[in-house]
């Protein structure tokens, strides 16, 4: 009997809302602002969008008209150091905030829910909240974990259903700054969620699980678009809804495994430098391409039913199905230029073993050489 004919679903309890359409950011932030209750702002965000772009300056207006701008902190590195971090948590100390604002990608999100974690842990108390303006699609808004670079060089986690964002706005206008080597990278990384993390993530219920069939749909279709002519609005705007609908705000009862593409890129990212986006881009049709060995009977099924989403034709066999969406997601990757290899990060071939061994737990994992071997063709 299949196992996801029973369970449960609940909104994370933070989120008090979504906001999405170019321009929203003008009306959606003070109304998430009244909605908290919040009277100054803490703006968190990188250094590249800060000094680069207007889009800061945006943001830091309309909490001035507000009079509820407190500061800009724009020193968050990629993957988010720790150092960052800290210093980060000290000028929120003592800007007299009561609320993060974080502006950006995926690590700016990340360091604000990890300084949220060390502000609380630091004080006790209630935590305080974020309200998260993505310029990119990495979905680190909609997650309750906070992922960031250690003083060893290492990913490291805290969680909590706490850090979870108060507001999201998903404000197309603000992305056509964003870089297009992240902007289309990130999108893989949002099919990374749909397809190896959501599609067969233990715990998902149902309907969310179609939602992330509908964002794979818009993923395939949009990213080409957008790459063809980068001011589309129309074509943004779908893909940061792609984006959200790939990660769905949910309340699991307890954390579940990730997929075992996210698992590689976590081991990669940090340690050698490469950006998440592109880590997805390394791992993602592989692991698909292994899971149609590897995988259950259930999980081959809900991955086969993806290629009639993406308007491709069934090959007649489950694992033939997936087999042809592994294939599907690299012409996509490189079509959108974007085909990397371990090569080109100076990844050493010697930390292969390590690598694999750290993604599937334990070099007794029978996936172990397959994913050693899946590691070792990418320096292709």
């Amino acid at each position: 009997m299949s196992s996801d004919l029973s369970g449960a679903y609940s909104y994370t309890d933070t989120l008090k809302g979504v906001y999405y359409g170019p321009g929203s950011v003008k009306t959606a932030l003070p109304k998430l602002l009244d909605v908290l209750g919040a009277k100054k702002a803490f703006v968190v965000t990188g250094r590249s969008l800060f000094h680069k772009t207007d889009v800061v300056k945006t943001v830091e207006n309309i909490l001035k008209e507000r009079s509820a701008y407190a500061a800009t902190f724009y020193e968050i590195g990629e993957h988010a150091p720790i150092a960052d971090i800290k210093a980060g948590v000290q000028q929120f100390k003592d800007s007299g905030a009561d609320v993060i604002v974080a502006v950006g990608g995926g690590s700016p999100v990340d360091a604000s829910k990890a300084m949220l974690y060390f502000l609380q842990h630091d004080a006790g108390g209630p935590f305080l909240r974020q309200i998260a303006v993505p310029t990119t699609l990495s979905a680190a808004e909609y997650t309750i974990g906070a992922g960031y670079t250690n003083e060893q060089g290492f990913k490291a986690v805290v969680s909590s259903q706490e850090l979870a964002s108060a507001g999201i706005i998903l404000d197309a206008e603000l992305t056509l700054a964003t870089p297009e080597r992240l902007w289309l990278s990130t999108g893989l990384r949002a099919l990374d969620h749909a397809v190896a993390e959501t599609l067969y993530r233990p715990s998902i219920p149902i309907p969310v699980k179609h939602l992330c069939y509908a964002a794979l749909a818009d993923l395939f279709k949009y990213l080409p678009l957008s790459k063809a002519d980068p001011h589309d609005l129309e074509a943004r705007q779908k893909l940061q809804v792609a984006s959200w609908m790939s990660l769905w705000p949910i309340k699991l009862e307890k954390h579940s495994a990730l997929g075992l593409s996210h698992a590689l890129g976590h081991k990669l990212g940090a340690r050698y430098g490469i950006p998440h986006g592109i880590t997805s881009c390394l791992t993602l049709a592989p692991v698909v391409a292994l899971k149609a060995e590897i995988a259950s009977a259930e999980d081959k099924a809900w991955l086969a039913d993806a290629l009639f989403h993406i308007r491709k034709p069934s090959t007649g066999s489950v694992e033939g199905d997936v087999s042809a969406l592994s294939l599907a997601i690299q012409q996509l990757v490189d079509g959108l230029g974007l085909r990397s290899t371990l090569s080109q990060y100076n990844v050493p071939r010697e930390d292969i073993p390590k690598i694999a061994e750290q993604a599937v737990g334990s070099t007794d994992d029978p996936v172990y050489p397959k994913v050693v071997a899946l590691l070792e063709a990418l320096y292709a």
